[in-house]
């Protein structure tokens, strides 16, 4: 392939998680592009992260619920680089009310972002990695498997989620690449409005999402760790 270079996409990449995992990939010398839904928020975020190295960001406006919008966003990123190693469908919504007060147009966006939006992420960029036998990985959450009040919509999407990913994993590991799912618990961003204060330094910090996403990446190719789950030491912060 023209570049030797190994690259990433990253949905809802401009902060949070996304962001945060960019960073690090970026550091071990991989190029990454990163998507939102706002072209000005992608091209602000990619300045950012090309300040870390120059040349190794690229911004693009993208919807994970529309498959053409992810398929243009791969095709993009192969034109730029000549390839695609590694996709994280990170980009995700939550609404949270109980099933009296959750409004259709919340479900939808919930199962459409959180859920469909990784199955067209998914289906755009195989072909991509078929051919650098790549290894794609979607961002859950120990909602995958913990349900929880006022939580139906978002826990529907994410054990919808940890399901889909485990399925995938034993199909798209006959053709080279490798899939996981990463379930942490609480992170520190800017989810569900939340601002991020000093008050949530014992979460998880989005760059320790970044960590892990690259250890599953050095893995020895024998080897597939196809669910990790990860949560604060002391929960709230507390000894």
């Amino acid at each position: 392939m023209a570049d030797q270079i190994k690259t990433a996409y990253i949905t809802g990449g401009s902060k949070g998680i996304g962001y945060g995992v960019a960073e690090v990939l970026i550091q071990q010398g991989i190029k990454v592009a990163i998507t939102s839904r706002s072209q000005e928020a992608a091209d602000k975020a990619a300045a950012q992260l090309n300040t870390i190295k120059e040349g190794y960001a690229l911004g693009l406006a993208a919807d994970v619920r529309d498959l053409a919008s992810q398929q243009r966003a791969v095709d993009a990123i192969v034109q730029q680089w000549g390839r695609l190693d590694y996709v994280i469908a990170n980009a995700g919504v939550g609404h949270f009310a109980p099933i009296q007060e959750l409004t259709p147009e919340q479900w939808h966006e919930t199962i459409d972002i959180n859920l469909t939006g990784v199955f067209n992420t998914a289906k755009a960029s195989l072909e991509a990695l078929k051919q650098t036998e790549g290894y794609f990985i979607s961002i859950a959450s120990l909602a995958g498997t913990n349900f929880f009040e006022k939580g139906s919509a978002y826990n529907a999407s994410k054990f919808g989620l940890v399901g889909f990913t485990q399925a995938i994993m034993l199909d798209l590991r006959k053709e080279g690449i490798k899939v996981s799912t990463i379930m942490p618990g609480s992170v520190a961003t800017y989810f569900d409005n939340h601002t991020p204060t000093d008050a949530d330094a014992w979460k998880i910090q989005p760059e320790d999402i970044g960590h892990i996403v690259y250890d599953l990446l050095k893995m020895h190719p024998r080897t597939l760790p196809s669910k990790v789950e990860v949560r604060p030491t002391l929960p709230g912060g507390k000894k």
